[in-house]
């Protein structure tokens, strides 16, 4: 997850912007670097790997300025390098961007046709060019910025300063974070407040779709319409849990809204937009021989680690097992040597999870694990590590560690399909591109959540809800299911739809809601679209939820109670997209009756014992 930092200062910037991003660390990146302004001229400094490299290149190499920017990065378009890190910049200015630029390849063609020369192998180059035409044609740096967030699509942050402005930075966000900060005659900007805390006490959190002309004494904040908005200025402490919640009211409302940013920060780690391809890091088994795969996980990762047993069973035709990690082991099932077993965990630490690890590898299996944290004892006795660069998740309830442990999941099933061959090249770059896609879709979907506030009302007297899906839906209707029970304490149950007449339609009336996901282009629709008319037809309170066309096809044949809209994507990405209304219903309904949302009781982040 690629770090950001700004500084209009009063002394040199370049030690101030090094010791920010050593603050941004734990994000994960390859690659770091700064850009100042000399002499009213742009001046950088990048080096490959770890921080101490760029620090101990400026030592050698030392540059002034008290106006800059600074960038870690993880390398997405293009391998690590120097000429691939940020900032990147003409000779008119100099960016810094965390985040994709979904249209990159569009524009980049536009603009070579028109004879720029692309010297790096980013998405965040067209930036630089295109804020440089719109400058050359004679506009203000202002409406430079303006005119070429106009043109790009996905969702980023960016930070950008002008050769020949001592007193002007500008920023901008669109489905990742970016905040402003105020100091005595200084101003900032940073990715999150971990990254400001030394520096000021004073911060505004920019809102969707916000960018900002920021100079040493004030800030300009225009929203997405180019119209002059304010946001508050917050006091935080320098230190302590709470500088990491920003404007929000509660850990898990801020982690649901980094989705896009850190759905984004995955996606950039193995996914090649131009190509439309998928790379892995390196593996130590051969995805081509393996016999068969086993899935073991505990809790939300387990929902996502049954999402990936459809998906590489489609990609890759192979049969794949799941467990319950904390049920695996005890069944001293016998393991197929060459095996591949595949273990999921956001800590990196579930006592569960690692036991039944260690017995897979005691099977002679390979082993590869996905987690959040690289340094933690499950990636460390696997074979292969595949990371979720979702960042610290404070919220007990798991919200961006799940979407970016089904963003894993499905790039790890569409490599194994192409090493198996069994998915051509057309449809792994359809299913790829449909992939780069799920960063800007989700930011759509929590562009507009207060219709999601309102129908959580339906829920909060609810004693009973029940969850409905088919295929990746029903492991998404599970999930849901334990959202809500988590952290409302109302008792949930997710069903595979098809079951409903084998049991649980005993318990449908106008006491208990049912939430149904399916997506109006999935080929299971209507057998879901017939579930849901017996539902209604016994006086159910159904939320439906899909796309337009999905809706409109449900409401051509029966009413439901509430419906949430989603956008259109393909079938095969829509578990990631469709995760973000169930966590927002649970939200919501749980702050609506007023539980601990955060930290809800009996329960811990990380289960360490059996």
């Amino acid at each position: 997850m690629c770090g950001i930092i700004g500084i209009i200062g009063k002394a040199p910037v370049a030690p101030l912007l090094v010791d920010g991003l050593k603050r941004l660390e734990y994000r994960g990146y390859d690659s770091a670097g700064v850009a100042t302004l000399v002499n009213g001229s742009i001046e950088r400094r990048r080096a490959e790997g770890k921080l101490v490299n760029l620090a101990n290149l400026i030592d050698s190499d030392p540059v002034s300025g008290t106006i800059g920017i600074g960038h870690t990065r993880w390398a997405t378009h293009g391998v690590p390098s120097e000429a691939n890190a940020h900032p990147h910049a003409t000779d008119r200015v100099a960016v810094v961007h965390n985040g994709i630029i979904e249209n990159f390849q569009e524009l980049r063609d536009d603009l070579t046709a028109r004879g720029n020369q692309f010297v790096t192998d980013t998405d965040t180059e067209v930036v630089v060019h295109l804020v440089t035409r719109y400058l050359e044609d004679g506009c203000t740096p202002r409406d430079a910025v303006a005119a070429t967030l106009r043109k790009l699509e996905g969702a980023f942050a960016l930070v950008l300063i002008f050769s020949g402005h001592h007193d002007l930075m500008i920023g901008a966000r669109q489905g990742s974070p970016l905040a402003i900060g105020y100091g005595d005659g200084e101003m900032y900007f940073g990715s999150d407040a971990l990254a400001l805390a030394p520096l000021t006490q004073r911060i505004c959190y920019l809102d969707e779709g916000d960018w900002a002309v920021v100079s040493e004494s004030d800030a300009t904040i225009y929203d997405w319409t180019g119209a002059k908005a304010d946001r508050p200025i917050v006091q935080t402490a320098v230190s302590g849990a709470l500088i990491g919640k920003g404007n929000y009211r509660h850990f898990m409302q801020k982690e649901i809204f980094e989705q896009p940013a850190v759905i984004g920060d995955t996606l950039h780690a193995v996914l090649e937009p131009a190509e439309r391809t998928i790379t892995l890091p390196p593996l130590p088994i051969d995805l081509a021989a393996v016999p068969r795969v086993s899935i073991s996980a505990c809790g939300t990762a387990y929902y996502a680690g049954l999402v990936g047993k459809y998906w590489i069973e489609e990609t890759a035709r192979i049969p794949v097992e799941i467990d319950v990690a904390s049920e695996f082991r005890y069944r001293n099932m016998p393991m197929e040597p060459g095996g591949l077993a595949l273990f999921i965990s956001q800590s990196g630490e579930t006592m569960d999870t690692l036991s039944a690890l260690r017995y897979a590898a005691s099977q002679d299996q390979g082993i590869v694990s996905i987690v959040n944290v690289p340094e933690s004892t499950i990636a460390r006795e696997s074979h292969g590590v595949l990371r979720t660069l979702a960042g610290p998740e404070i919220g007990v309830a798991s919200t961006k560690a799940f979407t970016t442990q089904l963003t894993v999941l499905a790039c790890f099933a569409i490599a194994f399909g192409r090493a198996r061959g069994t998915l051509d090249v057309d449809r792994a770059a359809h299913l790829t591109g449909a992939l780069a896609e799920i960063p800007g879709r989700t930011a759509e979907v929590l562009s507009d959540v207060d219709a999601i506030a309102e129908i959580a009302e339906e829920l909060v007297e609810a004693r009973d809800v029940l969850y409905l899906g088919r295929g990746t839906s029903f492991a998404i209707a599970m999930e849901g299911a334990l959202k809500l029970k988590e952290i409302s304490y109302i008792h949930a149950e997710g069903y595979a739809a098809g079951e409903m007449k084998h049991g649980p339609i005993a318990l449908i009336d106008e006491a208990v809601p049912v939430i149904v996901i399916a997506p109006g282009n999935d080929p299971l629709f209507e057998k879901t679209a017939s579930n849901v008319q017996e539902v209604i037809a016994r006086g159910g309170r159904v939320i439906f939820i899909s796309d337009k066309h999905g809706i409109q096809r449900l409401e051509s044949q029966a009413e439901p109670t509430a419906t949430i809209e989603m956008p259109e994507v393909d079938p095969f990405v829509a578990p990631i997209l469709y995760s973000i209304p169930v966590q927002l219903l649970a939200y919501h309904t749980a702050v609506l009756k007023g539980t601990d949302v955060d930290q809800p009781r009996n329960l811990a982040k990380s289960v360490t014992v059996e």
